[in-house]
């Protein structure tokens, strides 16, 4: 399908075949870059504006890097609603999936008129498909009040619902650049991927109506959510958005009325980007009466307490779990994400670098669920361009357990790197792959963004 790497035809291919792009990549010419420079391409773990912060007084070597993260174009009056909460907020990556995790989860409830979590999980898949259509709470909360089967959609969930596995059918990915220490909102560039056809179309349970305005004792009112969140750890720079999101759903739902009668409750909690953090997370919810966990950050951390999770009868719902290896997960039907797999994200990265034209292509990914898969995903994208096991060089490292962790040594792989003559990098981690970028540049690796 895809003639050799670097070539016009090989990038218009798979501009053509792995994406409904709605960017003109098809007129894009590959971006000149010098034999002796090399370029950074980051994925939806550091591609934000908080990530240069890593660095410190090195910020500076973010300068030119690439890379692309799950989005939808954001509306402003969304953006506002954020900003509501957090005032501070600067990110939004994640921001809108876990509003919309939330207000499923919400939703679901009211429909199945209980906080039963075995009953909720039965109608979270059918609240994005085949219903009425509405896109705010005080729609979509007066419907299922009535008992009618809805369409969700809203800023993440825009074209297609859920598949039979609970996650979406189609998705939007952004191309962010950073100029200097920024990302340039300018230069964002949004295609969308997946099939419409593979949502699902199984019906749920028919919806309970709500008697009045008044709580039912059966329901088992109120719905309380619990968060798995990184608030610390290798991912707490994501946290922001995804806590403004969630909390914005949380207060738009109780402004319209609340679930079955109640108020939502909304327990805060941190999955520490750590498997022994979220562990103790989770069996405090499960001690509190949570009955929804929206969480984890990470694919690792989620496929880690899962288990726990499932064994609990509750509901684990991601707003930024990845890792394709999630769709298959043993889950009893109880886990959900609103961001969708690497499966897809994969074929966006390729084509993002392919369009710069490079000869030698090295994979940096942090070793879990999260980086090895969409290490696998983005390696055999590049093998359908004609990329060989000469011109790809796959390297991995180990993330820190905690917080407190001594910073990663990548200098052996940035060694190899430089060895292998690499003229792009894919570095697939978290806040700790700055060490990566940091190590590049320790080994004389002539950054694209040092020369520019």
């Amino acid at each position: 399908m895809y003639m050799s790497r670097g070539s016009r035809t090989a990038i218009l291919a798979v501009c053509a075949t792995v994406l409904l792009a709605t960017s003109a990549c098809g007129d894009d010419q590959p971006e000149e870059a010098t034999a002796q420079q090399v370029r950074l391409y980051g994925t939806d773990g550091n591609m934000l504006n908080s990530y240069p912060e890593e660095l410190k007084d090195r910020a500076n070597l973010v300068d030119g890097m690439k890379g692309t993260t799950p989005l939808t174009p954001l509306p402003d009056d969304f953006k506002n609603r954020l900003r509501s909460v957090d005032s501070k907020l600067t990110d939004y990556l994640y921001a809108a999936e876990a509003y919309d995790a939330v207000v499923i989860s919400a939703l679901a409830a009211q429909l199945a008129g209980s906080t039963d979590p075995a009953e909720i999980a039965k109608q979270i898949v059918g609240v994005t498909n085949d219903g009425t259509r509405c896109g705010t709470v005080n729609q979509c909360l007066r419907l299922t009040r009535e008992g009618t089967d809805i369409e969700y959609r809203s800023v993440s969930i825009t074209r297609a619902g859920f598949t039979d596995a609970g996650e979406p059918a189609t998705a939007s990915y952004a191309t962010l650049h950073f100029d200097g220490q920024q990302l340039n909102d300018a230069k964002t560039e949004f295609v969308g991927a997946g099939d419409d056809s593979t949502a699902s179309t199984k019906k749920p349970p028919a919806g309970k109506r709500q008697s009045g305005d008044f709580t039912d004792p059966a329901s088992g009112a109120p719905l309380v959510l619990g968060g798995l969140l990184p608030k610390t750890g290798d991912l707490a720079l994501a946290n922001p958005p995804l806590a403004a999101g969630a909390a914005l759903a949380i207060k738009e739902i109780n402004a319209a009325g609340g679930v079955l009668g109640e108020d939502v409750v909304w327990i805060d909690g941190d999955d520490g980007t750590n498997p022994a953090v979220a562990k103790a997370t989770v069996a405090s919810h499960v001690a509190a009466g949570v009955h929804v966990i929206i969480g984890a950050g990470g694919s690792g951390i989620s496929a880690s307490v899962l288990e726990d999770v499932v064994e609990a009868g509750l509901i684990l719902f991601s707003p930024s779990n990845t890792a394709a290896s999630l769709t298959e997960a043993d889950d009893k039907g109880l886990y959900f994400r609103t961001a969708p797999p690497d499966s897809l994200q994969g074929r966006a990265l390729a084509d993002v670098i392919l369009r710069d034209g490079p000869h030698k292509i090295a994979i940096v990914a942090r070793q879990d669920s999260y980086g090895e898969g969409l290490q696998d995903v983005v390696r055999a994208e590049l093998e359908r361009a004609g990329f060989g096991g000469d011109t790809v060089k796959l390297l991995g490292y180990e993330p820190g357990e905690d917080a407190e962790a001594a910073p990663i040594n990548f200098s052996d792989g940035a060694r190899q790197i430089k060895e292998f003559g690499a003229d792009a990098v894919l570095i697939i981690g978290f806040s700790e792959s700055a060490a990566v970028i940091q190590a590049l540049a320790d080994a004389d690796v002539p950054l694209a963004a040092l020369s520019s």
